[in-house]
């Protein structure tokens, strides 16, 4: 499910599932946060590179978990996969070569420093299923796109090519091919600064969206339990993704 590879002070964790599309399941999401809970332990690592295997970074939640949401079989607050990566005491770059969607998008912008490829898609699918978005989406994409994109996104459900998103100020917009060498050198050079200064920092600028995240889990949760509580909404779920 997840590769680790440990290279003079940049910790890469891989995900590693193309056959789903690196989706969120339970068994990925254990292991990513269990990778990026080992990484932080370690005094030898200074930041995190979080990649994925093929033409998807992420494809977000799958069905069977949405499902289980929709029937109150599983609570929306649960799904803080984010959280991993803003309380890592160092540095995380996502560099999202492939294409991210949904819960897939915001984990990676849930990272310090984002990286994305022009020729992918990515956005948030949540209303094109009939709810509302989670995993503290509405307050991630906020901060890392304009306001106004992040609204767009967030309210049309559209996925959007990376070169679209240029003139958003994300750390690297390249070709899918040169994102991940991109940021593998921006992690070595991150990594030749000392591990105590980067934890300061990173407390320091990731504060606001740490803050931003929960407020934002607890509103979610709200609108999920009108959306995802509405008659049919399991129904609807299945529906999209056969589609």
């Amino acid at each position: 499910m997840v590769r680790v590879v440990v290279d003079d002070g940049v910790t890469e964790v891989r995900l590693d599932d193309p056959a789903t599309g690196n989706a969120l399941g339970e068994v990925m999401v254990t292991a990513i946060g269990s990778a990026v809970h080992a990484a932080a332990a370690s005094t030898d690592c200074r930041v995190v590179l979080l990649t994925g295997t093929g033409d998807t970074f992420s494809s977000g939640a799958p069905a069977a978990l949405l499902a289980q949401l929709a029937q109150g079989e599983r609570h929306p607050a649960d799904i803080r996969l984010p959280r991993v990566l803003l309380d890592c005491p160092v540095p995380v770059i996502a560099a999202m070569a492939g294409h991210a969607v949904g819960g897939g998008f915001a984990l990676g912008l849930a990272a310090d420093l984002v990286c994305l490829a022009r020729e992918s898609r990515y956005g948030f699918t949540f209303m094109n299923m009939g709810f509302t978005p989670g995993m503290g989406t509405t307050a991630l994409a906020r901060h890392v796109l304009t306001p106004a994109v992040a609204h767009e996104l967030l309210y049309s459900g559209e996925l959007r090519r990376g070169d679209a998103f240029s003139a958003a100020g994300l750390n690297v917009v390249a070709t899918r091919a040169e994102v991940v060498p991109r940021a593998r050198d921006l992690a070595r050079r991150i990594a030749e600064k000392p591990r105590r200064a980067l934890e300061a920092l990173k407390r320091t600028l990731s504060l606001p969206r740490r803050q931003a995240f929960e407020q934002a889990l607890t509103l979610e949760s709200l609108m999920h339990q009108v959306t995802l509580g509405a008659p049919g909404a399991a129904d609807t779920i299945r529906a999209t993704y056969v589609e």
